[in-house]
């Protein structure tokens, strides 16, 4: 029935549920890439580290979250996402914990980078993309967009919550908090996710691929292609993203107010996935990676700029209406040009490589900070990499237009 449905155009009831327990699981889950953000600065204190250093757990996990992506996303195509899922929260959960009793830096990024990171938050992440461009045909932006904008919606609700726990018992107890939340609350939301996918016997969406010469390239250099973009719009997108916390403190304000800036950011950011999966429906992945590419290279130049309390709240939320609908938007473009057969490795790959890009984006603001002592020329940098990430996008959209 689910296949019938699919090839008659309509998505199966089932897909619907799935989107639903696939958003939360992502939300849950990628908290990961958040808890660290905001428990930089006490991390960093606590070691007697630089700031760069405390940056470096960051990038671990980011690094681990972009190669596991590829790993579980392979494994995912074969035994469908509910096993990945199912072992990456439950390695997830164990990772908070043993981060919470780490002696030193190094026991710290293994915790992160290897259980949080590469097991944890990966299989939690872009097998779920993934997954959802399987199911859904004349909705298929707007569902991607939901289920993406789940580590949004994670930024929106954990940064608060871990620095008001953090405020009051510190980070370790607070990681400790988190590992047991995960353990109790997401396995039972996986086993939803039990059944494989109709996609593969779908005709339809096997015309939408033209999958011998995609853009006039090769499938593979058309791939290569997407993940340079996707590494250079990350590298832009992670230096106000993970450095947002610190740097409102560097300029007077409270930690508590960073928090906040940072949940502003991706609560906009929700909004803006959403809107730019409606659009992305209308006028294609590739315009809309390259709309949301523009919109973000001028919010990463107005950062520089902004100092005062409301000046940054208004930057964040800028920030985050410009740049949501871009990490969605290669998940679009790389179902329409690959086969359905393909579409958990390259879309995981992809958007894995989106995560190394944050992973060394935030390792560089941490390093540029620490080799001038303000965030200034991370911004200038970031403005560069956002460059390359347009031309790449343009070009493609450009041999789009020409029918190549």
């Amino acid at each position: 029935m689910a296949v019938d449905a699919a090839q008659a155009g309509r998505e199966p009831i089932y897909a619907y549920i799935r989107l639903a327990a696939s958003l939360t699981v992502m939300t849950m889950g990628t908290v990961g890439m958040y808890a660290i953000v905001v428990a930089l600065k006490p991390i960093a204190a606590e070691f007697g580290a630089t700031r760069s250093d405390a940056s470096m757990a960051y990038a671990v996990t980011m690094i681990g979250f972009g190669v596991g992506g590829v790993i579980m996303g392979r494994w995912s195509d074969r035994v469908g996402v509910m096993w990945p899922a199912l072992v990456g929260s439950v390695l997830l959960a164990l990772g908070f914990v043993l981060a919470a009793r780490a002696e030193n830096l190094f026991q710290l990024y293994l915790a992160q980078g290897l259980l949080i990171g590469m097991l944890g938050n990966a299989a939690l992440f872009a097998p779920l993309v993934a997954d959802t461009t399987l199911w859904f045909h004349r909705r298929r932006g707007i569902a991607v967009a939901i289920v993406a904008s789940g580590n949004y919606l994670a930024g929106v609700l954990w940064p608060p919550v871990i620095q008001y726990y953090i405020d009051l018992s510190g980070w370790r107890a607070t990681y400790t908090g988190i590992g047991v939340f995960c353990l109790v609350a997401i396995p039972p939301l996986c086993l939803i996710l039990y059944r494989r996918a109709p996609v593969l016997n779908d005709t339809d969406s096997e015309q939408e691929a033209d999958t011998d010469r995609p853009l006039g390239l090769s499938p593979n250099g058309l791939h290569g292609w997407l993940c340079i973009a996707g590494i250079a719009c990350c590298v832009a997108m992670a230096m106000p993203q993970a450095h947002i916390v610190a740097h409102a403190t560097d300029l007077g304000h409270a930690a508590q107010r960073g928090a906040e800036m940072l949940a502003l950011m991706l609560a906009t950011g929700i909004v803006s996935r959403l809107g730019f999966g409606w659009i992305s429906d209308r006028i294609g992945g590739l315009s809309t990676l390259m709309l949301g590419g523009s919109l973000q290279a001028v919010m990463l130049f107005g950062f520089m700029f902004a100092e005062s309390l409301s000046s940054l709240y208004l930057m964040a939320a800028l920030f985050g209406l410009s740049q949501g609908g871009i990490v969605p938007s290669y998940a679009i473009i790389a179902r329409r040009y690959f086969v359905p057969g393909q579409a958990g490795w390259r879309i995981a790959l992809v958007l894995s490589l989106t995560l190394l890009g944050m992973a060394f984006g935030g390792w560089l603001a941490g390093f540029l900070y620490d080799l001038t002592g303000s965030y200034r020329m991370a911004f200038i940098i970031a403005v560069g990499f956002n460059l390359a990430n347009m031309a790449i996008a343009f070009a493609l959209l450009r041999r789009a237009r020409l029918g190549l």
